[in-house]
């Protein structure tokens, strides 16, 4: 297979914006309610709290809008693949209702939202399709539809898209949208400051106190008091209800082309064939729209990551003919144990501490609506889907069998992983532009060497809970195959739900 020659491994979301420049906390302070989280969940929350009078202040480890939400694909859609039928069939056709009707009020908040603004957030309303190629998964799609509409959406089975190229069947709902995520969510923070709310970047919470007033601490040393605490940092960092065991992270790749403005597809897309793919245009440079396909879903640590972005390039190759790419990016979600995420009180003995996580990949809808209902429960408003989405729910025979899986896919990581063999047997047998998990005087070191030959050696054990990390080769950067954690070769985090770093290995 040849390989691509990629343009930039950055995002387009990411290129095409300016970097923001909230300042650090400096000094200790209190405030109503302590965001943690600078994603679109944690922006659509402080600013929702800041329209209902509260005094907000939300801190990011990094810049918002530049972790998960910065990597999106940005499809504002009610249609998660085949999720309707699945909570008819499973909870009743009431239960889907509410979902559908949530996910719906959350794209008309960004609509009203955008224009109240003015934001340019390239807001396009569009239909959103469900497709198979398959004839054998065709019952599937029209139970989808059937489902969908039952729930309140205005769906319906079609064979025909705006796609390339033939499908058996599709879902197709009307009045969907896409739009440009950073360009909104940055609208949204200017916003919020301008109404006295306090964005604190480059300052990461490592501590919390679920007392009355709660405490949040920073790594600096700085802390935040405030009666209310939203925790949404894509996977809990503090996570005392021990949501970990009903999360499963998974990563996809995105990859991403210029086509004639005329090949634009008119709509969103996502197929479960082919271990997923999603794709979806954007405006671009020059008239162009860019065509932008995701897929490959798999667990953080994989060892074929560059495998899988050739697979994923080939795809769209053969789809849609195009022959040169201009970005490839990589993005990460945790999907439940029942495929619904919670957002809610964060365990059950808090009435302070909020939480917002488990989005499977739908997290531009989802992240809207958790903004909303998280803002509602704090004011003491309880939207009428709050059941449906509260981390304390419990369904013990839908989620048995996932709870197993992924209970005994992190027991093998955590065991397996220590007695695994590495291709290195020392850190001499790591090459140039490649990291290995090297077992150096009884302990497991990450070792990395970049193209000149220098070291990077920092401790094996992910900060979290202890499992082994793996490296990336295709982002050069280690990952914990067990809740997703990913760190830069100096250690550093990317990605929690670890906040801690790597301890460096000396001497190596």
């Amino acid at each position: 297979m040849t390989e691509q020659p990629w343009v930039t491994e950055e995002s387009w979301w990411m290129e095409s914006t300016s970097r923001t420049s909230y300042p650090r906390l400096a000094a200790d302070t209190a405030t109503d309610v302590v965001v943690i989280g600078g994603g679109i969940a944690g922006l659509s929350a402080a600013w929702e709290l800041t329209e209902a009078g509260l005094r907000v202040a939300l801190v990011e480890s990094d810049r918002i809008a530049a972790g998960v939400t910065g990597y999106t694909t940005a499809k504002l859609s009610a249609l998660h693949t085949l999720i309707y039928s699945d909570l008819r069939d499973t909870h009743g056709p009431a239960t889907a209702e509410l979902y559908a009707r949530s996910q719906r009020q959350a794209i008309d908040r960004v609509v009203a939202v955008t224009a109240r603004l003015g934001i340019d957030s390239e807001l396009e309303r569009v239909p959103a399709f469900t497709w198979t190629e398959s004839i054998d998964q065709i019952d599937r799609i029209r139970a989808e539809a059937d489902a969908a509409a039952q729930a309140g959406l205005a769906a319906s089975f079609v064979t025909e898209t705006g796609l390339p190229f033939p499908v058996a069947g599709a879902v197709r709902i009307e009045d969907q949208a896409q739009f440009h995520p950073r360009k909104y969510l940055s609208a949204l923070a200017e916003d919020l400051v301008r109404r006295g709310g306090m964005i604190f970047e480059r300052t990461r919470a490592t501590g919390l106190d679920d007392g009355n007033p709660c405490t949040v601490t920073t790594e600096n040393g700085h802390t935040i008091t405030a009666e209310q605490v939203v925790v949404a940092t894509h996977y809990p960092v503090f996570d005392r209800a021990l949501l970990f065991a009903r999360l499963e992270p998974r990563r996809e790749l995105v990859v991403a082309a210029p086509i004639p403005a005329g090949d634009d597809l008119g709509g969103v897309y996502l197929t479960p064939d082919d271990d997923t793919r999603s794709v979806r245009t954007a405006p671009y440079r020059d008239g162009q729209r860019l065509l932008i396909v995701t897929g490959e879903h798999f667990t953080p640590g994989d060892d074929d990551v560059t495998q899988r972005w050739e697979r994923l390039a080939a795809w769209t190759r053969e789809r849609f003919g195009v022959t040169e790419f201009a970005y490839r990016w990589a993005a990460q979600d945790n999907t439940t144990t029942d495929r619904v995420p919670f957002v809610g009180r964060l365990h059950p003995g808090t009435r302070n501490v909020y939480v917002a996580t488990g989005f499977g990949g739908w997290g531009m809808s989802t992240g809207v609506m958790s903004g909303q209902l998280l803002a509602a429960r704090v004011t003491g408003v309880e939207p009428e889907w709050s059941g449906l989405y509260d981390p304390l729910r419990l369904h013990p025979v839908r989620e048995a069998v996932p709870l197993l899986k992924s209970g005994a896919g992190v027991a093998a990581h955590f065991v397996g992983d220590r007695l695994r063999p590495s291709h290195a047997d020392s850190v001499d047998d790591v090459d140039p532009g490649t990291g290995a998990v090297v077992r150096v005087r009884g302990r497991q070191c990450a070792v990395y060497r970049d193209d000149d030959g220098k070291v990077h050696a920092v401790s094996a054990r992910c900060t979290h809970l202890g499992c082994i990390v793996r490296f990336n080769d295709a982002e050069t950067a280690w990952e914990c195959p067990c809740h997703g954690s990913r760190f830069g070769v100096d250690g550093q985090v990317l990605q929690g739900p670890a906040n801690r770093p790597l301890s460096t290995e000396e001497g190596l």
